[in-house]
């Protein structure tokens, strides 16, 4: 045991004295360690100051370069504002040298333009005084001299100036008349329309006398009611076997008509079966407006033309002038601008759309103000129309200057359609009239001893008086006679004025 003890304390001193030696090296080896680190940082510091000292040095260089380059360029800019400001000055003195000379120029003009009214006003004194002096002279003014002066050259060449002017006029006439003449033949018969007159009657013919009293109703309902749906006035009065619908609009007009047909064809008439009828006779004349629109341009080929205005277009169908269906009207006039320019090169299609539509404004004339050119012209406005057909429709009735030939074509058309035989009807009233008023129209003028409107209208013979009205005066007056009908009377066609002018001496044998 004690062996064992020795052992055990044997141990422990020599792990003692282990550890204390362990202890000992291990303080000098990181004695060792510490030495070296220490000298590793000590190494990179130094290096680090290098580093840092090159970089300052670099940097110090680039900024005396750029110091350098600044400072070249400063001066080059500074150089060029120098030249800038010496041209500025060089022009400035320019202009106002300039400047100077304009304004002595201007006092030189002002000076001549002086002088030179001073001279003016001299000669026009010298002028006067020489005028003055020749008509003293003369026993006569410068009017009268001017007057005597061209009577006398009249007088002497009074036969020349007229055969030169019967030479100018017939060969002119016969020219221009036989090409005229040609062109229109031509259109008129590459478009024959057998066309029917017809007249928009206001009369429904109802079987007997006794359906009057179904058609008034109880106490007026069923008329009331009637006028009251379909806009119009119906007057149910002695007249036998007759109702008569009164309206100022034509479709209106042709809704209660049919409407009225069909209730007497049914027999029920009674404010519900009225409002029926009468809602189904609004549909079907809008189909019938429709379907007639879309038929004409079909029919003229004019297919570019808006919906709405077609539907206007279609609402001339129930439209007449003088007996002339407008719709039919329209049609014919837009075939024969088309012939007519195409004969003399002219834009066709533009004519020929021109010619479709001249009377567009019929359609809504009833209830707009103003004439039917005018109405038309703002219709085609809205819708954007070429500006030539626009002019071409407000002139054609010679209300405003015609701008183009082409307007001048659809007038001619316009005229033909309406002056050809069986296309209108007029009253006797309105052609006394206009007989009347051509006949009043040559009697106004000085000279004119009796004038007779003959063949319809067409022709004006004026007799003069041969003491006061001479060969050369009768050409004038024939001229001015026509001129005044011109801007007096609206008329279809052409108006000859035939001035009459008869020498007669009678003598007695006894």
């Amino acid at each position: 045991m004690e062996e064992l003890l020795n052992i055990v304390g044997a141990a422990i001193v020599a792990l003692l004295v282990g550890s204390v030696i362990g202890y000992y090296i291990r303080q000098s080896i990181a004695r060792k360690r510490a030495g070296t680190i220490e000298a590793e940082l000590q190494k990179r510091i130094t290096q680090t100051k290098q580093t840092t000292e090159e970089l300052v040095a670099k940097a110090k260089e680039k900024v005396e370069a750029i110091e350098q380059k600044s400072y070249s360029e400063i001066e080059e800019r500074q150089k060029v504002i120098i030249k800038a400001e010496n041209r500025i000055f060089k022009k400035e003195e320019e202009i106002e040298t300039r400047e100077k000379e304009t304004i002595q120029k201007e006092k030189d003009a002002t000076g001549k333009l002086e002088k030179l009214k001073e001279i003016k006003a001299d000669l026009d004194t010298l002028k006067n005084e020489a005028i003055g002096k020749l008509e003293k002279i003369a026993g006569l003014n410068k009017e009268q001299a001017k007057d005597e002066l061209l009577e006398k050259a009249e007088r002497e060449y009074q036969a020349e100036i007229l055969e030169r002017i019967r030479k100018l006029e017939d060969r002119g006439a016969e020219q221009y008349e036989k090409k005229a003449r040609e062109i229109i033949s031509v259109a008129v018969q590459g478009y024959a329309l057998s066309q029917a007159q017809e007249i928009t009657t206001s009369s429904v013919a109802i079987p007997s006398d006794e359906i009057k009293g179904r058609i008034i109703g109880k106490e007026g309902r069923n008329i009331r009611a009637f006028e009251k749906a379909a806009g119009v006035e119906l007057i149910v009065d002695e007249t036998p076997g007759l109702v008569i619908i009164s309206s100022f609009n034509p479709i209106r007009r042709e809704i209660a008509k049919i409407a009225l047909e069909r209730l007497l064809h049914d027999g029920r008439i009674q404010p519900a079966r009225i409002e029926q009828e009468i809602e189904r006779a609004e549909q079907e004349i809008a189909k019938k407006i429709k379907e007639a629109g879309e038929a004409a341009v079909y029919e003229t080929g004019v297919l570019d033309l808006p919906e709405k205005l077609v539907q206007v277009l279609g609402r001339l169908q129930y439209r007449t002038s003088y007996g002339q269906n407008v719709l039919s009207h329209s049609v014919e006039v837009a075939h024969l601008a088309a012939m007519i320019g195409s004969e003399l090169g002219l834009n066709v299609p533009l004519v020929r759309k021109a010619g479709l539509l001249h009377d567009i404004g019929k359609a809504l004339d009833y209830k707009i103000e103003g004439s039917h050119t005018d109405i038309g012209a703002k219709i085609l406005e809205k819708f954007e129309m070429d500006p030539a057909i626009i002019t071409a429709v407000r002139s054609h009735h010679e209300e405003y200057p015609y701008e183009s030939l082409e307007a001048r074509i659809v007038q001619a058309a316009d005229q033909i359609s309406g002056a050809r035989p069986g296309a209108r009807k007029d009253n006797l009233e309105n052609y006394l009239k206009r007989l009347e008023d051509l006949e009043d129209i040559a009697l106004s003028f000085t000279g004119v001893e009796k004038s007779y409107a003959i063949q319809g209208g067409r022709e004006l013979r004026v007799f003069v008086k041969p003491k006061e009205i001479d060969d050369l005066s009768a050409h004038k007056l024939a001229r001015d006679i026509a001129v005044k009908i011109q801007q007096d009377l609206k008329y279809p066609g052409e108006i000859r004025v035939n001035v009459i002018r008869e020498m007669r001496v009678i003598e007695y044998a006894k």
